[in-house]
This record gives C-alpha cells, sequence and structure tokens, in this order.
C-alpha cells in the first residue's frame, strides 16, 4: 500500500509539473492566448480533431480558445462549377469557414485566429484568406497535407475539379504574390507541414485515385507553398500531417515559438463526454453504397454506453442512455478513468452499431458518432467486423497491426504505402466471440454481434 501510495503521489506530481510547464510556456495570460480555429478535410468531421484538441490542453491551452468546425456536407464537387447533392462548392466552403471564423472572434473578443487544416481544409483556408477577407482575421496558417499543387496536374484531366494543379481553383491560388514568387497571402504566418514520401495524396504515381501507372505529375514536395514555412516529417501519412504528434509538435512550435512540455495528454480525473449523431445521406445514383457522407445530425437516434471488460463483454448495465432531438447531442456523459466502453448507436433506416473504444484520457465534445448502413455486398455475412484509424492510416511496412489474428489486417498491403484507414473482416456465419486488434502496441477488444439482426462491430482507435 505505502509503494501505491507513492507511485500515486509521483504520478500526481508529474502531471502537476507538465500543467505548470505548459501554462508557463503560453506566459499565464488568457487573453493572449490566440483561438484556434481547425478545419477538417474532405469528406471528414470535426472529431478528427479530438486528440490535438487533447495535446493543445494539455499544454495549457484554453478548452474554450480551441474550436473544432465541421462541415454539414464535406465533400468536394467532381466539378466545382457544377451542383451536385450533398457536396460543397469551394465558394460554399469558403463562406462557411468566413461564418465560424466571425463567430470564435465575437466569442472570444480576439482580434485574430489560428487556423489549423487538414487536406481540403487547407483549400479552404487559402481562399478564404486571399479572396474572402481573411487575411486581416488570421494570424497564423498552418496547412497539414494539403494537395496545394494538386492532387494531380494533368493537362486537360477534371480540371474543373478543385484538386486539379492545372485547373483554375488552385492556380489561382499559387499565382506569384510578389516579386520574389510567394504563392502565400500576407501578413498572415504560413507553415505547411507534409510527409518525405509517404502521403497518398502527394504521389508520382496515380495509384490512390484509380490510376495506378499513371503519372500525376505531383510529387511528394505538392503540399509546400513557396513563402511559407515548409516541415517535413519522415514516414508519416496523409491525415498523420495534421492529426498525428510530431504535426502538433510543429504546429505548438510555429504558434508559440517554443517546443510543448508534452506531445500527449495530460489525464483528466473528472471527464464528461458529448458529440452528436450524423449519418449518411441516400445517394439515388448508388443506393447499394449505402449512401453519401454528411455532417448532418440524425434524429431519433439512440445511444448507450457499456462499460467493458479485458474480453470486450458488458461488465453491467448500460450507464447511459440518450435518444438525439433534432441537435443529435447524444451527451453528455461521466466517463470513468481508465474504463474501456462499448458505444450502441441505432437510429431508425440504420444499422445498429457496436463501437468499442479503448479509455478516454479527457473530455470532448466533439466525441462525434456516424450511424452506418450495411452495403447490399455485405448483407449476406454472418457478422462484419471493421478496425478503424481515423486520424492516420495503417502502413504495413511501417506499423505493428493485428486484427483477429491477421497480420496485416485484411486489406491492408504491404509495398503500396499508407492509405486505407480501415479494415472489415466478414465471416460467413455467426459466432458470438471476442474480437481483438491491435496497432503500434493499442489493443482494442470488442464483441461479434450477428449481422442478420442488423448488426455490425467496429474497433475504433484514438491515435
Amino acid at each position: 500500500m505505502k509503494l501505491l501510495r507513492r507511485y500515486l503521489f509521483q504520478g500526481a506530481a508529474v502531471v502537476a509539473a507538465l500543467t505548470l510547464a505548459a501554462c508557463a510556456n503560453l506566459g499565464g495570460n488568457r487573453a493572449d492566448t490566440p483561438p484556434i480555429v481547425f478545419v477538417h478535410g474532405n469528406g471528414d468531421t470535426a472529431a478528427l480533431w479530438l486528440t490535438t484538441l487533447w495535446r493543445f490542453e494539455s499544454n495549457g491551452w484554453p478548452r474554450d480558445r480551441l474550436h473544432a468546425i465541421e462541415v454539414p456536407y464535406p465533400l468536394a464537387r467532381d466539378d466545382d462549377s457544377k451542383p451536385q447533392p450533398g457536396r460543397t462548392s469551394t465558394a460554399e466552403h469558403m463562406a462557411y469557414l468566413s461564418a465560424e471564423v466571425d463567430k470564435v472572434l465575437a466569442a472570444t473578443g480576439a482580434k485574430q485566429v489560428v487556423l489549423m487544416a487538414n487536406s481540403r481544409g487547407g483549400n479552404v483556408v487559402r481562399n478564404y484568406i486571399q479572396n474572402g477577407g481573411g487575411a486581416a482575421k488570421v494570424s497564423h496558417a498552418i496547412l497539414g497535407g494539403t494537395p496545394n499543387h494538386g492532387v494531380w496536374a494533368i493537362p486537360g484531366f477534371r480540371e474543373g475539379n478543385e484538386f486539379s494543379g492545372t485547373g483554375p481553383f488552385l492556380k489561382s491560388l499559387n499565382a506569384p504574390k510578389n516579386a520574389a514568387g510567394d504563392e502565400v497571402t500576407g501578413p498572415v504566418k504560413w507553415m505547411t507541414i507534409r510527409s518525405d514520401n509517404n502521403d497518398k495524396f502527394a504521389n508520382p504515381d496515380g495509384l490512390w485515385i484509380g490510376m495506378r501507372g499513371t503519372p500525376t505529375f505531383v510529387t511528394a514536395a505538392g503540399p509546400e507553398l513557396k513563402g511559407a514555412s515548409n516541415v517535413v516529417i519522415p514516414r508519416i501519412d496523409h491525415r498523420e500531417t495534421s492529426y498525428g504528434p510530431a504535426a502538433f509538435v510543429a504546429a505548438y512550435r510555429f504558434i508559440t515559438g517554443q517546443m510543448p512540455a508534452t506531445s500527449g495528454f495530460i489525464p483528466e480525473q473528472s471527464i464528461m463526454l458529448n458529440g452528436r449523431v450524423t449519418g449518411l445521406g441516400l445517394d439515388s445514383n448508388n443506393p447499394a453504397s449505402g449512401g453519401f457522407v454528411n455532417n448532418l445530425p440524425v434524429n431519433a437516434a439512440t445511444v448507450e454506453i457499456f462499460e467493458t471488460t479485458a474480453t470486450g463483454e458488458r461488465a453491467g448495465q448500460a450507464v447511459h442512455r440518450r435518444m438525439t432531438a433534432a441537435d443529435g447531442q447524444w451527451g453528455p456523459f461521466s466517463a470513468k478513468p481508465g474504463a474501456s466502453y462499448e458505444f450502441v448507436i441505432s437510429a431508425p433506416g440504420y444499422a445498429t452499431l457496436h463501437m468499442y473504444r479503448s479509455a478516454f484520457p479527457r473530455s470532448s465534445n466533439v466525441l462525434h458518432l456516424r450511424a452506418e448502413r450495411i452495403a447490399d455486398a455485405d448483407k449476406d455475412a454472418g457478422s462484419i467486423a471493421n478496425f478503424t484509424r481515423p486520424r492516420g492510416y495503417f502502413d504495413a511496412d511501417r506499423d505493428t497491426l493485428n486484427f483477429d489474428g491477421i497480420t496485416p489486417p485484411p486489406g491492408i498491403s504491404k509495398g503500396v504505402g499508407a492509405g486505407l484507414a480501415a479494415s472489415k473482416i466478414k465471416a460467413s456465419s455467426f459466432q458470438a466471440r471476442s474480437i481483438s486488434a491491435e496497432f503500434n502496441g493499442q489493443k482494442l477488444v470488442g464483441r461479434a454481434w450477428p449481422a442478420a439482426q442488423g448488426r455490425v462491430t467496429l474497433l475504433e482507435l484514438h491515435d
């Protein structure tokens, strides 16, 4: 018991020391701490910033000065000039960001914000600063993995798409701004973060756009911008350029001029979780797909939460249950430090999703849960289990991976780089059992559920 008390005391002392160091880094003046607005990428959600928010908070950043926005229709149009159901144009995207920045400035009383964006989010940041009046409202712009010179730069090929390096949108953004040929708009301070060679959307081969063997005329340096501070981090993937710990360190240092006290999470003893249930829009052109991604709230969805044991089984009755209203909010829920949980999400017209999550170190109000449908191709399965890493991709050449005893997990091949964030196992018949997954020392354990009852298992990493 004395030894246990000593370890607890030492652990508390370490946390206290890190907290004091973090506050010292920020100077201790709340009014001087700039609000940061985080902008997610194409088809993504504010929930991807979950761990980045924890890292900033763990370094003393006030929680009310960290704002992860969520675009209702996050996918880009195939052709930016042509309306497309469930998708946003560059102009609509910019209008949404502009309105969100104004809300943050009004709420905080700050004169400027920091913008930190991933992938497509960087397109809208650049457009807003150059063409939407953002230059006066933004102090720093940090772009992780943004395809600033295109995902492809093939003359005459899909040039109406905002990801075309030879199309009018990116050509306008990349036009020289001064005699030095800078591609960035002043007086904003700019930084880009890219991988040395492992970003699927900064790839000289068209593999990840369905054109294997076709040159894209884009290199790993495509995300760099002349006039910006361009940071290269070895072996990180497309999403890790924004959501990974190394990207956080680079961003923190760029904003503050100092190294963070920690790139990890300082745990909280009181953990409050909340978010929204979002769904899928129906795609009339491809009904078998299960629908297209959006971030609209789902009404009348039920969320139940169960604490789980080491085998993924429920430790008892539900510790939380709520049916969503029109805003899609499923919480708040007071989580137990160190406990693992099963989230059960069900809604009319959707499958029942059994999501297994490891212990939460800190609070969050962007723990958004996406309802899912079972695709037609999977409806003959006995059970369906998915293993996902939303804030990065699986790389069989780099990572230690295991899904239900299979290494590498199904669909994750060696030698093609990091480009997939999910693996799926379909069993021909249902068997009630545990299903485990491992990623670089992190382990998740869940349970199989019968697909015939419209149930799906999801093991989702925080990382």
